[in-house]
């Protein structure tokens, strides 16, 4: 029986939070469906997850699931070194609630997202069962099968 309560001992993994114009920045550029605004601050910014995650769902949304693929590896590795530089050992919950999570939560969903459109339904499946161990109270889409 799955329980929704945390492991004993074991404290939700929260990243710092980000430049709030970097992240008015993003909304706006995601809002107006800049693609290329959105590539500028992957430039300037290779360290912001949310970037990443954002650059790869419009690439998927433009057809490009092998670019959006990409960029949701790259937000996912670089992802997985934050929460381990946060304090993340492997087990524990990386909360949806907590804003700063999202752009690592996102890129790991759009990894499923993508892996599941280029046919790595196995990936894809991986995706969605760590995605639902980390972060229970997300509400992003289905990964599909």
């Amino acid at each position: 029986m799955a329980s929704d309560l945390p492991l004993q001992g074991v404290t939700p993994t929260h990243l710092p939070a980000g430049d709030p114009d970097l992240r008015s920045a993003l909304e706006s550029a995601v809002a107006d469906g800049r693609l290329e605004a959105l590539r500028d601050i992957v430039r300037a910014n290779p360290a912001y997850l949310d970037a990443w995650a954002r650059l790869g769902e419009a690439a998927l949304a433009a057809g490009d699931d092998v670019g959006a693929y990409a960029c949701a590896r790259v937000g996912y590795h670089r992802g997985l070194d934050a929460i381990r530089r946060a304090g993340w050992r492997g087990q524990g919950a990386v909360p949806w609630s907590h804003e700063p999570n999202r752009g690592f939560l996102r890129s790991l969903w759009l990894l499923g997202q993508a892996a599941a459109a280029i046919g790595e339904h196995d990936e894809a499946q991986r995706c969605a069962v760590f995605l639902q161990e980390l972060a229970r109270d997300h509400d992003l889409p289905d990964i599909p099968a």
